[in-house]
């Protein structure tokens, strides 16, 4: 869907198009176009292009410390049933 104002040309799209067609979407945007994201035909969203000049405004810092992996992180122990789940669940379904 296409909208038009004074002079400016802003196309709008819906989240299940942005997510299967990201790339072309992102390359008109970096060609300059700006994207209206719509959830149920509500906007929410605007991607518009950076200028040359705007990059003052973003800032990418890197990771000041290292991130554990999963292998560090402790879980709990495992539960102590006495109830044997594989029975419950039969006997659970046996009712219905």
């Amino acid at each position: 869907m296409t909208t038009c104002g004074y002079d400016l040309v802003m196309k709008t799209v819906n989240i299940a198009q942005l997510k299967s067609h990201l790339s072309q979407h992102l390359r008109e945007v970096r060609g300059g176009r700006t994207l209206t994201v719509l959830d149920r035909n509500t906007p929410i969203a605007r991607l518009t292009p950076i200028a040359s000049n705007d990059n003052d405004d973003v800032v990418i810092t890197p990771p000041t410390r290292r991130v554990p992996s999963l292998a560090h992180i402790k879980l709990p122990p495992p539960a102590r049933i006495d109830v044997d789940v594989v029975d419950l669940l039969l006997h659970e379904r046996r009712k219905r």
